[in-house]
């Protein structure tokens, strides 16, 4: 174990803070939309964990100036996680429930096997087959095409913004896969949520105009958990985890994000848990399970 590793225990512990302020933050997400527009939403979020990675990265002495081979890295993480993944996801909260939204979202592994496929040259060995087919029955069973309201035009453009959402992640996911890292990824987290910052005010500004904020102390603190514990925190913490744990346990570890997401929707939100939802629920947790899995670790 090198000597910035954490002990299994260290990293486990962490791995559970990551899975218990991600899920979290999706009812937080949800919250904010009664106070601020989506766009302007995710935007102060963002600035509010761009100044929290600043100063935990002061703290720790782990802010570096990019160079030019990380700017690709920069660009995709800013433009595709912290900037399009968050915008869709706050834009489709508006018309689809936390619970079901962190479901759909957590759809991203299983597209990016068919991606590494594509664009890497991975093999899809029979787990990971196995663990797509898995995954696209639960979605299949959580839209059934038979019980959905096809003339409810909100619920279906919802549905597909957190879907669109999962496709930006998973695009991400692929190049970072492919990317060789000069500086370590968490000395760039402060420039990627920066630029996540900076895209995202422009757009809400260019959409919904000068933000129209409802202030107050509940605003205040669903403000500072997601932009302290959903955003710096949460990614520190990932880091480590990374660092200290096999590729296999983090990722099904991650998987508890969606379960943890789901029962804090239902705890908080009073949003209902029809059994479509928990079936659909564990087979996509099945299917990315099988797919890591297979991966070793």
């Amino acid at each position: 174990m090198s000597k910035d590793s954490l002990s299994r225990r260290q990293a486990l512990a962490l791995l559970a803070v990551v899975v218990l302020a991600w899920g979290f933050t999706w009812v937080v997400s949800k919250l904010l939309l009664q106070y601020m527009t989506p766009l302007w939403a995710v935007a102060a979020r963002s600035a509010v964990g761009a100044v929290a990675l600043l100063l935990l990265g002061l703290a720790l002495r782990r802010v570096a100036w990019p160079v030019r081979a990380d700017i690709p890295v920069i660009l995709s993480v800013g433009l595709l996680h912290m900037g399009a993944f968050a915008a869709l996801v706050s834009l489709g909260l508006q018309h689809v429930p936390a619970g079901r939204s962190v479901v759909l979202a957590y759809t991203t592994p299983l597209w990016v096997i068919p991606a590494a496929r594509l664009f890497l040259g991975e093999p899809i060995g029979p787990g990971r087959r196995a663990g797509l087919l898995l995954g696209l029955v639960g979605l299949v069973l959580i839209f059934n095409p038979l019980a959905f309201d096809w003339s409810d035009r909100e619920a279906i453009f919802g549905n597909a913004l957190v879907l669109l959402a999962a496709l930006c992640w998973a695009a991400n996911i692929v190049y970072v896969r492919a990317h060789r890292w000069v500086t370590p990824p968490f000395e760039l987290a402060f420039w990627q949520a920066l630029l996540a910052t900076v895209v995202l005010s422009a757009v809400a500004w260019a959409r919904e105009g000068a933000p129209r904020v409802i202030w107050g102390a509940d605003l205040a603190w669903l403000l500072g958990y997601g932009g302290v514990f959903g955003i710096a925190v949460a990614y520190w913490a990932a880091v480590n985890v990374n660092r200290s744990l096999p590729a296999g346990v983090t990722s099904i570890g991650l998987l508890g994000v969606p379960v943890f997401g789901l029962l804090c929707s239902a705890a908080v939100l009073g949003e209902p848990l029809g059994g479509a939802l928990l079936a659909g629920m564990g087979l996509i947790v099945g299917g990315i399970a099988l797919g890591v899995r297979e991966r070793g670790g």
